[in-house]
């Protein structure tokens, strides 16, 4: 349990460059979400501030704001505001986000030492954060959809766009593996 690199060359070095890449992309979506959750929040509450106090400068407003909190918090706060408009499907969804994100952010590639890591717990491991990053492609959906309203209050939202996000998120994170993810979530592994 000493370093994290060995002497000892890695047992599947393809495989395990994949799962970097896949693991590197998930985290940068599991920190957009969070920071994206944090915008809305920050803006929501700025609004409430304002319709308390219409007198004040902007900067006060500004200043009299909350600091950020952890992701939980956040949402929490987030679902519960008078901004409001998330329905319970909508806070099931973000939970399951902030759950996945926080499985990507501590575990994603929680697989041991990589120089003895075979392919098959490899595999299982990816099949795992597959599965988070879907539950965060749909949070974040969801969170994106807030922030374009934020952005472009005007703007009508893309609903291609919002419809076509998972897989997209999907296939940017794991279509390097083509279809071996696909294969292996089936349980059919008879070819």
């Amino acid at each position: 349990m000493s370093w994290s690199l060995s002497r000892l060359k890695p047992r599947e070095p393809e495989l395990l460059d994949a799962t970097f890449l896949s693991a590197g992309r998930a985290l940068y979506l599991a920190n957009a979400f969070e920071s994206k959750c944090q915008f809305v929040l920050r803006i929501s509450n700025l609004i409430a501030v304002v319709q308390d106090d219409p007198v004040l400068s902007l900067q006060e407003a500004i200043s009299s704001l909350p600091g950020e909190k952890m992701l939980g918090p956040t949402l929490k706060e987030l679902t519960q505001h008078a901004l409001g408009g998330f329905n319970s499907e909508d806070i099931d969804v973000l939970d399951k986000a902030r759950k996945a994100r926080n499985f990507i952010a501590h575990e994603g590639v929680a697989i041991g030492a990589m120089w003895a890591a075979r392919s098959n717990q490899i595999l299982d491991h990816m099949l795992r954060l597959r599965a988070a990053v879907t539950d965060l492609a749909h949070g974040d959906n969801i969170i994106s959809q807030w922030c374009h309203g934020i952005e472009e209050p005007k703007g009508p939202l893309p609903s291609f766009f919002i419809e076509a996000y998972p897989t997209m998120i999907d296939n940017w994170v794991f279509g390097h593996f083509g279809e071996l993810l696909d294969v292996l979530g089936s349980g059919d592994s008879s070819d």
